[in-house]
């Protein structure tokens, strides 16, 4: 049975790119674009997240011996970002099709007016018929600012532009009960329903083994588990298979998928599940758990044990139970200071304790996502 919906974010990995080898496969590629031209010549909205960037400038200066730091990265990516552009716009206009490059930092997604701005440029692209490119921006990201690997960049754009649907192309089935490459009786995981991924299947997540990859299954679930918060349902699938985006599509059961928990957020709780969280920590009572879970209170003083991390007014902190589970995130209404003076205390005495008020909310329930 296929599901409803009308955006999708299909995120295609550098090992799905090169089909194992150390360039660009031309024919996985084309595969792979009849595929997505298909479904949206049938209506559907498409965004792709594209990495190869790094592999298309190892192939185009005629794979160099380089150092493996950050500034050879990046001349990579410049050279190559351009080139793979043009095999895309090349295969896309085969069936008529436009396509537009966005490149993104971290920066572009934790700042609020450049995630308006992001997402206001995106909506107009897809007003216009266009099927936008996007890609980390490697050639200007420093370690501060990248978003670290385009599994994450893709449920950041999910997101964004409030995705029915991600599909993440890599070369596994899906995820396992252990790395199938090590473990002969590891087991493909179907689905994922809980709202707490397991923490075996964190652990069993082995890094990237791929020289030209950045991500590995670990990011995909990272990846997985912050779409679906966002009300994003995520496949993880083999980028080989057979017609799989269409298959995935048209509902046929394809590597693991990962049921969306919310239906929608505004956009605002978006922002906060994709911006960038301090290390501030508020450890709450059972009563305040209770009462947060249910989704429509902000937190009270009165509910709050512990304060701990550094953090100013503004940004975002988690707040934890007493079994060190996080439950929720917010954007923090007072500094740590202020919280740690005014925590246990009824609301009625934050002004006389502190000497002003921000209000009677650690952290006002339209600025609270319960996770």
């Amino acid at each position: 049975m296929a599901f409803l919906m009308k955006r999708i974010v299909v995120k295609i990995g550098s090992s799905t790119l090169t089909a194992g080898t150390n360039e660009l496969s031309r024919s996985q590629i084309v595969n792979l674009v009849g595929q997505i031209a298909h479904l949206k010549q049938t209506g559907y909205q498409l965004i792709l997240v594209s990495s190869g960037a790094i592999v298309a400038g190892l192939e185009s200066l005629g794979f160099p011996e380089l150092p493996k730091f950050i500034p050879a990265k990046q001349m990579l990516a410049a050279v190559g970002q351009p080139r793979l552009m043009n095999i895309y716009s090349d295969l896309f206009g085969i069936y008529d099709l436009s396509v537009a490059q966005v490149l993104l930092t971290r920066l572009d997604l934790s700042d609020r007016t450049r995630y308006l701005n992001a997402r206001n440029t995106l909506e107009a692209l897809l007003a216009q018929d266009l099927i936008p490119i996007i890609n980390e921006n490697d050639t200007v990201a420093t370690e501060e600012i990248r978003v670290g690997d385009n599994d994450n960049l893709s449920a950041l754009v999910s997101n964004l532009i409030e995705a029915d649907l991600l599909i993440m192309l890599t070369d596994k089935q899906g995820l396992f009960t252990a790395d199938p490459d090590q473990d002969q009786h590891a087991v493909l995981i179907p689905e994922i329903n809980g709202e707490r991924i397991p923490d075996s299947l964190w652990k069993s997540a082995g890094k990237s083994s791929s020289e030209t990859g950045t991500g590995g299954m670990y990011t995909k679930i990272q990846a997985a588990d912050l779409a679906r918060r966002s009300g994003t349902r995520v496949v993880i699938t083999k980028g080989s298979n057979p017609e799989v985006i269409l298959r995935v599509v048209a509902g046929d059961p394809q590597g693991t998928q990962f049921s969306a928990l919310l239906s929608n957020l505004e956009s605002r709780k978006r922002f906060i599940l994709a911006g960038p969280k301090s290390n501030g920590r508020i450890t709450v009572d059972a009563g305040a758990e209770e009462i947060l879970r249910k989704g429509k209170s902000s937190l009270l003083p009165v509910g709050v044990v512990n304060v701990e991390g550094e953090f100013v007014r503004g940004d975002t902190i988690s707040i934890i139970n007493n079994q060190d589970q996080e439950i929720a995130l917010g954007l923090a209404n007072y500094d740590v200071e202020s919280m740690k003076c005014i925590q246990g205390h009824q609301s009625g005495k934050i002004e006389s304790l502190l000497g002003f008020s921000y209000g009677n909310e650690l952290v006002h329930h339209d600025n609270l996502v319960v996770v």
